[in-house]
């Protein structure tokens, strides 16, 4: 899918997060598939995020460029984690890898401020893998399209909690089969 000038910036972007969600969702595209698409949309583009976030669609743009940008390196990191050559680089892509994740959750935060915490829900997520059991909590909101975001940061669930928007209750999550689908 090329971007289309006669399209607005966030039009052409939000048309092509919900086509590769579909193609993902009808089976068409793997997850490592939908990972490399969205990382080639914002390779393409030359994108880079936004500085001052001012809306819903800044923030979703920033959120989806560094989730992106956190698991191309988390994937570049477990590609050379045991080769010699290339060992130096595995704490390399592990470290942009943690700042991406951190820059993610912080557009979460933003996109959470901009709605004033309203149309929200939060809780833990059933999850597979170990690591993530009792660690990865899912956040939806709930008047958006496709608007469901994970994280593990403590400082957000913090919020979260204070906010009043935190069940406690574990639940399964809307994108189970993406969330429970190893990629590597």
């Amino acid at each position: 899918m090329k971007f289309n000038k006669k399209k607005g910036l966030f039009e052409d972007f939000f048309e092509h997060r919900s086509f590769l969600i579909m193609q993902y969702t009808n089976g068409d595209i793997s997850k490592r598939e939908f990972l490399q698409k969205n990382f080639d949309y914002f390779a393409i583009k030359n994108a880079r995020p936004y500085i001052k976030v001012d809306s819903y669609e800044k923030g979703m743009y920033n959120y989806q460029y560094y989730n992106v940008m956190a698991k191309y390196y988390r994937a570049l990191s477990k590609d050379v984690r045991n080769t010699k050559k290339h060992s130096k680089y595995y704490n390399y892509y592990l470290n942009l890898t943690n700042k991406y994740y951190q820059l993610k959750d912080k557009s979460v935060l933003n996109i959470l401020r901009i709605q004033d915490f309203r149309n929200t829900k939060a809780y833990y997520i059933k999850c597979q893998s170990k690591a993530l059991r009792n660690e990865l909590y899912e956040i939806v909101l709930e008047d958006k399209k496709e608007a469901i975001f994970h994280s593990k940061a403590p400082w957000l669930l913090r919020i979260l909690k204070e906010e009043n928007i935190f069940d406690s209750q574990m639940k399964t999550s809307i994108i189970d089969h993406y969330i429970n689908e190893k990629y590597y």
